[in-house]
C-alpha cells in the first residue's frame, strides 16, 4: 500500500476504526454481517469518523477564517472586477460558513456594502456548496479523484452562476432595504494566536451543537439503505437504467435541509448499492446549495424574479454537472 492510499484509507477513511468496532460488536455476539449488525456497526463507524474529522476540520478552517473578517473579505472583493471578482468571491465561499443558512447573512453584508450582485451570488452558491471540509471528507470516502473534481466543479457553478446574474442586471430585483442599508467600515482587530485559537474552539463547538443532529440522521438514513433497502430498487430509481435519475435526485434534495456532514453518509450508501456518481452528487448539491430553509431566508433580501433566476441557474447547473459525471463515471471510480 502506497504513502498516499494509506493516508486516504487508514487516516481519513480510518478503516481500522470500522474494524475495530466490527471486532467489538462481535465480541458482544453481534453478526456483523447481518442487516442489524451491519446497521448498528455503520452507524458507530460512520458517527465516529465524521465527528472527529468534522472537529479537526471546523478548527483549522476557523483558524484560517479568522483572516477573513467580512470587512476584510469585503476590501479584498472590491479590489476585483468583472470575472476576477467571481472567482475570488467564489475562492472565500471555501472558508467561509459551513450551510447555506449561515450564507445568507454575510451575502446581504456584502451586497448592503456596495459589491456587485454577481460576485455576492457566487459566493453565496459557492459558500456552502465548496468548501475545505467537503474536500476531505469527500477524499475519505469517494477518493481524492472525486473530490477534487467536485470541488472545482461547484466552483465553476458558482463562477458562472454569478457571472449569468450580473450579465442580466438584476439590482432592481434586491429588496430596498438592503441597497439602503449601507455599510460600516469597522475594521477588524488584530487578534493573537492564542485569541485565532480560542475563535476557533469557539467555532468547532458551536457549529459542532448545529451539526451534529444532521450527522446522526444522515447515518441514520445511510445505515439502513445500506443495510435494509434491496440493492436492486436503487439501482432502478438511481441506476444507468433510469435516465431521469439525476433529476430526480436534484428535486428530492431540493426540500431536505442539511450540510455537507450529514449528506456524505446518505451518498456513501447509496454509491455502495448501485446509484450513479453524477446522481449521488447532483443529490447533495442540492442539499447544501438550495435547501427550502435557506430559500426562504434568501426571499427576505430579494424579490421573487431574481430568487427563481438563482434557483433556475442552480438547478441547471447541477443537473448538467450530475449528468456529466454519470458519463464519465468510469474515469472517476
Amino acid at each position: 500500500m502506497g504513502v498516499w492510499q494509506f493516508f486516504q484509507d487508514q487516516i481519513l477513511g480510518m478503516k481500522w476504526l470500522n474494524r475495530l468496532i466490527g471486532d467489538g460488536l462481535s465480541v458482544l455476539g453481534l453478526d456483523t454481517g447481518g442487516r442489524l449488525g451491519g446497521s448498528i456497526q455503520f452507524f458507530f463507524y460512520d458517527v465516529i469518523k465524521i465527528t472527529v474529522l468534522l472537529c479537526v476540520l471546523i478548527f483549522v478552517i476557523s483558524y484560517i477564517q479568522s483572516y477573513f473578517p467580512p470587512e476584510r473579505s469585503k476590501k479584498i472583493l472590491g479590489r476585483f472586477h468583472g470575472i476576477g471578482a467571481n472567482i475570488i468571491s467564489a475562492l472565500l465561499g471555501t472558508v467561509t460558513p459551513f450551510c447555506s443558512c449561515s450564507s445568507i447573512p454575510l451575502f446581504i453584508g456584502f451586497t448592503s456594502a456596495g459589491l456587485p450582485l454577481g460576485v455576492t451570488f457566487s459566493f453565496l452558491i459557492s459558500s456552502p456548496m465548496v468548501d475545505l471540509g467537503s474536500l476531505v471528507l469527500l477524499m475519505s470516502i469517494f477518493g481524492a479523484k472525486v473530490a477534487v473534481i467536485y470541488v472545482l466543479v461547484g466552483l465553476l457553478i458558482a463562477v458562472v452562476g454569478g457571472t449569468i446574474i450580473e450579465e442580466m442586471h438584476m439590482e432592481k430585483y434586491v429588496e430596498s432595504f438592503i441597497l439602503s442599508a449601507g455599510s460600516v467600515d469597522i475594521e477588524s482587530p488584530t487578534l493573537t494566536k492564542t485569541e485565532r485559537v480560542q475563535y476557533a474552539k469557539e467555532q468547532v463547538s458551536s457549529t459542532f451543537k448545529k451539526v451534529f443532529p444532521y450527522i446522526l440522521a444522515g447515518v441514520g438514513i445511510g445505515a439502513v439503505i445500506h443495510n435494509w433497502i434491496p440493492e436492486s430498487w436503487i439501482e432502478a430509481v438511481l441506476g444507468s437504467d433510469n435516465p431521469f435519475g439525476v433529476v430526480l435526485a436534484t428535486l428530492v434534495g431540493v426540500p431536505m435541509y442539511a450540510d455537507i456532514f450529514g449528506t456524505i453518509p446518505v451518498a456513501e450508501a447509496l454509491l455502495a448499492k448501485g446509484a450513479q456518481l453524477g446522481t449521488i452528487l447532483a443529490f447533495m448539491m442540492a442539499v447544501t446549495t438550495l435547501s427550502l430553509p435557506s430559500i426562504i431566508m434568501l426571499r427576505k433580501a430579494v424579490k421573487p424574479k431574481l430568487l427563481a433566476l438563482f434557483i433556475g441557474v442552480c438547478t441547471v447547473g447541477i443537473i448538467l454537472v450530475g449528468y456529466l459525471f454519470n458519463v464519465f463515471q468510469f474515469v472517476f471510480i
